[in-house]
């Protein structure tokens, strides 16, 4: 996992050397912004600014976290950073002449090159060091300005354009820090909690694709569980730490975006970008691949498996198959019949819909339509108007969960944008595996068992009714 790892960073040295240059430069003449702060207040931020500058400057050496790796859209960030450091070094040879750049280029860029490469390192120390170090260095520039303000009178727009663009500057800073803070302070809640287990993020061959896999827990020795996503191809494995979590002294758990979804997807979208190889059958396949791959990665004669929603057909599948390679299986809202379910919980919206004296005409249409053609557009169309009398008493924050999540990547965002604003792209991507739950009855694929089987279920599940189950 990227972010907090002690070593040696070279970018980190180049840094430290560009940003301290000026200093040593100008040590017989200080900057003409430093002289005037003579008073005593001055000489106190100037000190803090050299200190904070050496901190920031030390943690940037300390993570091997800034050195340069593989190119993804989150290297937009060191792009960024260096952008800014350059900013700051042409205006230090102008020698500070423009006082127009003195806040930005003097004082605000060196300040978001840190910053900005704390981010790209996903380093928490680096981000609060070069805030710490932008309230002295800032603090000294405009205490140079308010001097100068004595001799030089400021037009009152050019004060409301320079406070409106602080201002902005200031929210935007804030709306970039606070899930990339959240997503820090994650993070150093694990950290150190892995010695005798694994934390990995990696991608396996599996099927003659590479696919997208989450392991953690805090001994190797533990039962494995691997965990299948619902959807079909609606990948979790960002947001898997919040339940992993209270999992992970007794577990390893192993998360894993399947064919077609999520990072999986991206990976492999240059040599099938239509998801024509994301069948059910093909995903069968995989599991067993990535099943066998964790038995020997752990030295497990049986794993356990847990599936939710989606993710529990492909499960009770695979276990009828394989029971000789599973150990328990746990299904989360099993699926029994997709098309069943519906029905089900259209009757119970339907009653209520009546008791609160509610027009339920269009709901009842809906429904003839969806028994006459059990499609999926048409199953959508009836939710439609089910779901208002099965809204969720508290429901979890998702896209928080997502963006401050250790684990979230741009490519989860890319996929979760696809869902909520192409769902046209989204369905069509995946309509193999959205064919197959239309057609899919537990009841016809056998009931027998041979390894324990658990349902977890909620009464108000009106997806997969527990009635069903």
């Amino acid at each position: 996992m990227i972010g907090m790892r002690l070593g040696f960073s070279y970018v980190g040295f180049v840094y430290a050397i560009m940003l301290l240059f000026p200093y040593l430069r100008e040590r017989r003449k200080l900057p003409e912004e430093d002289r005037r702060c003579a008073r005593p207040e001055g000489g106190v931020l100037r000190v803090c600014q050299r200190l904070g500058a050496i901190l920031t400057c030390a943690v940037g050496l300390l993570f091997s976290d800034f050195n340069l790796r593989e190119w993804t859209l989150w290297s937009l960030w060191l792009c960024a950073s260096m952008l800014c450091m350059a900013c700051y070094v042409l205006y230090h040879l102008s020698r500070g002449r423009d006082r127009s750049g003195r806040l930005f280029a003097g004082a605000i860029c060196p300040v978001l090159v840190f910053l900005l490469l704390g981010i790209y390192g996903v380093n928490v120390w680096l981000m609060l060091a070069s805030v710490l170090y932008g309230i002295w260095n800032i603090g000294l520039r405009l205490l140079a300005a308010r001097e100068e303000a004595v001799y030089e009178k400021k037009r009152p727009v050019r004060r409301i354009l320079r406070f409106t663009g602080v201002l902005f500057a200031s929210l935007l800073l804030i709306a970039l820090l606070l899930p990339i803070g959240a997503r820090d302070i994650r993070f150093m809640k694990h950290w150190g909690n892995f010695a005798k287990g694994v934390d990995e993020q990696t991608y396996l061959s599996i099927g003659g694709q590479e696919q997208y896999v989450l392991m953690m827990g805090r001994d190797v020795t533990n039962p494995v569980i691997v965990y299948l996503h619902g959807g079909p191809a609606a990948p979790d494995t960002m947001v898997m730490y919040t339940f992993a979590d209270r999992l992970m002294d007794s577990f390893t758990f192993v998360g894993w975006d399947q064919r077609g979804a999520g990072r999986t997807y991206y990976r492999n979208r240059a040599s099938d970008p239509n998801n024509r190889t994301a069948t059910f059958a093909s995903a069968l396949s995989d599991l067993d691949e990535l099943v066998d791959y964790v038995r020997e990665r752990f030295g497990k004669e049986k794993i356990i498996l847990m599936g939710h929603s989606y993710g529990t057909i492909l499960g009770s599948q695979y276990v009828l198959a394989h029971p000789e390679k599973v150990a328990d299986y746990i299904a989360v809202g099993q699926v029994v019949s997709t098309p069943d379910g519906d029905l089900l919980s259209y009757q119970d919206a339907l009653e209520k819909a009546r008791l609160a004296g509610d027009d339920t005409r269009d709901m009842e249409e809906a429904c003839e339509t969806f028994i006459a053609d059990r499609t999926l557009w048409n199953m959508l169309q009836l939710r439609q108007y089910v779901s208002p009398y099965h809204r969720a008493a508290k429901e979890a924050n998702t896209l928080w969960q997502g963006i401050s999540s250790p684990y979230f990547g741009i490519d989860d965002f890319r996929w979760f944008l696809m869902q909520a604003f192409d769902v046209d792209a989204y369905l069509s991507l995946n309509q193999q595996l959205f064919d197959a739950i239309m057609t899919y009855r537990a009841m016809d694929k056998g009931l027998s068992y041979e390894v324990p089987v658990y349902f977890i279920s909620g009464a108000e599940d009106w997806v997969c009714p527990v009635e069903l189950i």
